[in-house]
C-alpha cells in the first residue's frame, strides 16, 4: 500500500489481513509469521533457560514462582491425560503452551501500531499475529501429528502400530474398513487442530480491525474486547496444549 493512499473501508480490512510475502506461488513465503514466530519461541526459549540457570531454591522471586507454578500446573495435566511412559511430554507441553501464547498475545497489540513505526521502513504489509496464519498453525498441527506418528511406531512397534491400523475396531476381516476409518480419524486430527486455533484467533483480530475503524469511538471498546480477548488467547493455548497432549496418548495406548 503506497504512503499516503487513502483507503475504504474494505481496503482498510484487506490492507491489515495481507502478509508480508516473498516468493510466487506455492513457493510464497509469509515472512511476518516467519519472522514473529521465530522470535517470540527464541525469547521463550532464552527467557526459560534464564531463569531455569538463575534458579532460586531458597528464595525464588514472583517471576520464577509463577513459572514454577505454570510448570506444575501443566504437568499435572499431563499426568491426568497422558499415561504413557515418555519424558518428553511435559517439555513439549510447556513449550506449546508458552509458545502459542505468546504468538497469540501479539494481538493484544493495537492493529495499527506496527504498520504505522513499519511504513516508515517501506513495509506496508505486515500481520503480526502469527496464529491468524493458516499456514503456520498447520504447520504446528502436522509437526504434533507426525511426532504422534513417530511415537505410536517408537512405543507398539512396526509390527504393532500396523496391526493396530488393519485391525482396530472391527478385527483383521474388516481390514481395508479398518483402514480407512484409521486415515479418516488421522486426517481429522491435525486439521481440526489447526483450523481451531487459526477460526478463533481470526475471528479475534477481526474484531479489533473493526472496532479500529470507528476512529476515537474505538476506546470504549476496545478495553473490554481486549480484556476479554486475554481469556481467548489464553484458552486458545491451552486447548492446543491439551489436545496435543491426548494425541500422544492415543499414540502410546495399545487398542489391538
Amino acid at each position: 500500500m503506497a504512503s499516503g493512499e487513502a483507503l475504504t473501508t474494505s481496503g482498510y480490512i484487506v490492507h491489515h489481513l495481507t502478509n508480508l510475502t516473498v516468493g510466487h506461488g506455492f513457493w510464497t513465503f509469509h515472512l511476518d509469521s516467519l519472522i514473529v514466530s521465530g522470535l517470540l519461541g527464541l525469547f521463550a526459549f532464552i527467557g526459560m533457560a534464564k531463569l531455569a540457570s538463575r534458579a532460586a531454591v531458597v528464595k525464588p522471586g514472583k517471576l520464577q514462582t509463577f513459572v514454577e507454578m505454570l510448570v506444575s500446573f501443566i504437568d499435572q495435566q499431563v499426568k491426568d491425560t497422558y499415561h504413557g511412559k515418555s519424558a518428553l511430554i511435559t517439555p513439549m507441553a510447556v513449550t506449546i503452551f508458552v509458545w502459542v501464547f505468546l504468538m497469540n498475545a501479539m494481538d493484544l497489540i493495537p492493529v495499527d501500531f506496527i504498520p504505522f513505526v513499519l511504513g516508515f521502513a517501506g513495509v506496508h504489509y505486515f500481520k503480526v499475529v502469527p496464529t491468524t496464519d493458516p499456514n503456520l498453525t498447520f504447520g504446528m498441527s502436522l509437526t504434533v501429528f507426525a511426532i504422534m506418528l513417530i511415537m505410536g511406531v517408537k512405543v507398539k512397534g512396526v509390527g504393532g502400530f500396523l496391526h493396530e491400523v488393519f485391525t482396530v475396531p472391527f478385527g483383521a476381516k474388516l481390514a481395508p474398513l479398518n483402514l480407512l476409518f484409521r486415515v479418516i480419524e488421522d486426517v481429522a486430527k491435525p486439521i481440526s487442530l489447526a483450523l481451531r486455533l487459526f477460526g478463533n484467533m481470526y475471528a479475534g483480530e477481526m474484531v479489533f480491525i473493526l472496532i479500529a475503524l470507528l476512529g476515537l469511538w474505538q476506546l470504549p471498546l476496545a478495553l473490554p474486547w481486549a480484556l476479554f480477548h486475554i481469556l481467548i488467547i489464553t484458552l486458545q493455548a491451552f486447548v492446543f496444549m491439551m489436545l496435543t497432549i491426548v494425541y500422544m496418548s492415543m499414540a502410546s495406548e495399545s487398542h489391538g
